[in-house]
């Protein structure tokens, strides 16, 4: 079981790209910044970069969501994998910008339930404002659209006001602005992401005892960012699409702030240890943005459509991981 945790956590990485697909590329190719075959080579290179390089805050979150015997850790994680990724790549064929994260989380409880019970689960909470255990995995997943949405709104009224005297002939620096804050999002977004298929595959192979002590091999971490850069290429177009043009048509400026408050925000939350949503932050940020602007350039309907998603993504993905844990202890 435990090569099918291992394989469980490669698939993660990849839906965690799929759904992470809009996070860079929306806003370069909402504002004409940059051609679309050229957003999603610059998204897969700091996608697969920032996997690569960043630390192991997030992982060691993922890997303190359950606690079952060594035996049953395979098991668990392995049907939480499968749990997220079939109910992500269903959803992305609808072109819903499901959250991989919410996924997890539901699917990890769920599994860890079926498996020992209430007690198989940490709870957890907050040490001080870093995220412990389940609920302050979802503590995090609640705030940080909140966030994102405040500083969106933030970061367009300062950019109004730097850019209040600006001209035609300043749109040329803008779209250069937009290509560095899509690298920052793209790279905190390769860093958290990235490290929870990182956590479910050093956490499956510290309880066969394949290492010694939580660390993230090489190869792990290689295969992982390879994987999850990927994923950004080849899937979520039709998320990209809605990401981009379903909830606001924002203008160069407009990118430039959303992608700077959505950057800013994933990076705090790695930096915490906060396994959030990274596509939720940035839909939220564009939503700040559109709102900033005027209520009314924001739709709504697919705001509302969204967020029902990510509600119905948690409960839906705990009952499959429960059942795909059932499944895997009937033919042990």
């Amino acid at each position: 079981m435990h090569v099918v945790a291992i394989a469980g956590a490669l698939g993660l990485a990849f839906v965690l790209g799929i759904s992470s697909a809009p996070n860079a590329t929306s806003a370069l190719v909402a504002s004409r910044a940059a051609p679309w075959h050229a957003a999603l080579g610059f998204s897969f290179l700091l996608h697969a970069l920032g996997a690569l390089l960043g630390g192991t805050a997030v992982a060691l979150t993922i890997a303190g969501l359950v606690s079952v015997p060594a035996a049953d850790v395979a098991t668990v994680y392995a049907a939480g994998c499968v749990a997220t990724i079939g109910f992500v790549a269903a959803a992305a064929r609808l072109g819903l910008p499901t959250s991989a994260t919410h996924g997890l989380i539901g699917g990890l409880t769920g599994a860890a339930l079926w498996s020992g019970g209430i007690d198989a689960v940490n709870w957890g909470g907050l040490d001080g404002i870093r995220p412990l255990g389940t609920l302050g995995a979802l503590l995090a997943l609640v705030v940080s659209p909140i966030v994102g949405v405040a500083a969106g709104w933030a970061a367009r009224r300062l950019a109004l006001r730097a850019f209040a005297r600006g001209t035609r002939r300043l749109l040329a620096p803008v779209k250069g602005g937009i290509w560095v804050a899509a690298g920052a999002v793209a790279l905190t977004d390769g860093t958290n992401d990235g490290q929870k298929a990182m956590g479910v595959a050093a956490t499956t192979l510290v309880a066969t005892g394949a290492i010694d002590g939580f660390r993230v091999p090489l190869w792990v971490r290689v295969s992982v960012a390879v994987v999850l850069g990927l994923g950004t290429v080849i899937g979520g177009g039709r998320v990209i699409r809605r990401v981009s043009r379903g909830y606001y048509r924002p203008s160069p400026l407009d990118s430039l702030a959303s992608q700077t408050s959505a950057a800013a925000v994933i990076f705090g939350s790695t930096a915490l240890g906060a396994p959030v949503s990274t596509s939720s932050v940035v839909t939220a940020a564009v939503v700040g943005v559109g709102a900033d602007r005027h209520p009314r350039h924001v739709r709504w309907a697919g705001v509302a459509d969204t967020i029902s998603a990510w509600f119905l993504t948690v409960p839906v993905c705990a009952a499959l991981g429960a059942a795909l844990s059932a499944c895997a202890s009937l033919f042990a």
